[in-house]
């Protein structure tokens, strides 16, 4: 009976089976970018088996800085990685009925190795297309190249690029964390040190690694992020902005100034949607939700791109800086951002 999996594993084996098997149509990443020149952002979707998004309006911006073209046709990983994923699938079914840890735990190393070999793979893929640039290129930039981050954000000339897992890589994530989980389970149960709850741990766990996924705030980049509208390098942390859409796009900006005006001209459902943050004028390093701040305008405040508003996390703040500047004035976010 020890060598027998846990009816909480099975069941997890079951669940994952079935997510790794949809992952081979869904988008496992994508790759966001945002110019001035193009409003609406561009994106590149990673399927299993084929690339989706505006990958010819890429591969025309890439010919100006010398960059490969991109064409699924290159790429042998489209030819294997729908037959290995599957393959990750009917592991996991095997799994749940031979019912055996040893079985189990295969399919894990298994499943660790792809994902460590898959994300070497992207890496080198990246590297190759941001570094081997044509000699003949329009645009040349000594010294600069163009590899997008492997996750994350990063600013290349005057685009913002956004590297992130897209529906099927955070299945492959959240399988992941279910398998660390089970593993554990199984490892103190074959020793004979019983978890009181297993099912109700694993639920938390599960809980906080989706809830990882969510939307927030993100540290401003000071001196290395580049203001979303007006391309300065973001430098004081009086003013730094960001906003960040449902999907977790985060913008940054260097005065609430810059911000407000992009999000005027930039009306579609995602930025108006955006959760705002800013920067507390008294040097709290705590990001301020905006709808939570209390404002205050003053000519006697300078923002890097000539705002005179200013935002404190605590009322009190605010009212010690009306005490020194007696013409300022309250004002509020809804007022802030009106058209």
């Amino acid at each position: 009976m020890r060598n027998r999996l846990l009816n909480i594993t099975r069941i997890v084996c079951g669940i994952s089976a079935v997510a790794l098997a949809t992952v081979i149509f869904l988008p496992i990443w994508r790759i966001d970018l945002t110019a001035p020149q193009y409003p609406e952002g561009l994106f590149m979707q990673i399927f299993a088996n084929k690339l989706g998004g505006n990958v010819e309006i890429i591969n025309g911006l890439n010919h100006y800085i010398g960059m490969s073209q991109i064409h699924e046709k290159d790429f042998v990983e489209f030819q294997v990685l729908p037959y290995i994923i599957g393959l990750l699938a009917v592991f996991g079914i095997l799994t749940l009925i031979i019912n055996r840890k040893w079985f189990f735990y295969a399919w894990f190393i298994f499943f660790s190795l792809f994902g460590i070999v898959a994300m070497m793979d992207f890496y080198r893929w990246e590297y190759n297309y941001g570094h081997n640039l044509s000699p003949t290129a329009p645009i040349q930039v000594p010294g600069m190249a163009y590899q997008p981050p492997l996750i994350g954000y990063k600013q290349l000339l005057n685009f913002g690029a956004y590297s992130m897992p897209d529906i099927g890589g955070w299945i492959f994530i959240v399988v992941a964390v279910l398998l660390i989980m089970c593993g554990w389970l199984e490892l103190r149960s074959f020793i004979k040190q019983p978890v009181k709850s297993p099912a109700l741990l694993l639920i938390i766990v599960t809980c906080f690694s989706l809830s990882g996924c969510t939307s927030g705030p993100a540290e401003i980049p000071y001196g290395k992020a580049a203001c979303e509208h007006c391309k300065m390098t973001i430098l004081d942390k009086k003013f730094g902005a960001e906003m960040v859409t449902p999907k977790g796009k985060i913008f940054y900006f260097d005065d609430l100034q810059c911000l407000v005006t992009y999000r005027k001209s930039n009306p579609d459902k995602a930025i108006e949607k955006a959760s705002v943050y800013l920067s507390d004028y008294s040097g709290d390093p705590q990001l301020i939700l905006a709808n939570r701040a209390f404002f205050v305008k003053s000519e006697s405040i300078h923002g890097p791109m000539g705002g005179q508003i200013a935002a404190f996390l605590h009322a009190t703040d605010r009212e010690a800086f009306m005490n020194i500047e007696p013409k300022a004035i309250v004002v509020d976010w809804q007022t802030i951002i009106q058209p």
